[in-house]
């Protein structure tokens, strides 16, 4: 049986815990779209080019993967290359993230 990830994902000011599985969601910004609706979010499917899944890792980024495809270009590009600032698309959901916390960030192009 698989073990259960537990993630607090702060939306729009409240923390809301998301409890999901490896594998369940290709990445971070597939759950946070398929649990909260956000507007305007993840507008390029996944491929790290919009920067509209911007997320903040508040107690997590020694667990997150190094920059992925596009991500450090895109981040820069915004302004928002900090190790605490990522894309959701190319966070991927892993034990890793257990008890992981995030806050969307809202910057749209």
């Amino acid at each position: 049986m698989r073990e259960p990830i537990t993630i607090n994902i702060k939306v729009d000011g409240e923390t809301k815990q998301v409890t999901t599985y490896d594998g369940e969601y290709r990445s971070l910004m597939q759950l946070i779209t398929d649990k909260f609706f956000v507007e305007c979010f993840g507008d390029c499917g996944g491929m790290g080019r919009c920067a509209t899944c911007i997320v903040e890792a508040q107690n997590s980024t020694n667990t997150l993967s190094v920059y992925e495809r596009n991500e450090a270009a895109t981040l820069q590009k915004n302004g928002m290359l900090h190790p605490s600032i990522r894309l959701s698309c190319q966070i991927k959901i892993t034990p890793l993230l257990q008890n992981a916390k995030f806050k969307i960030v809202k910057q749209f192009n």
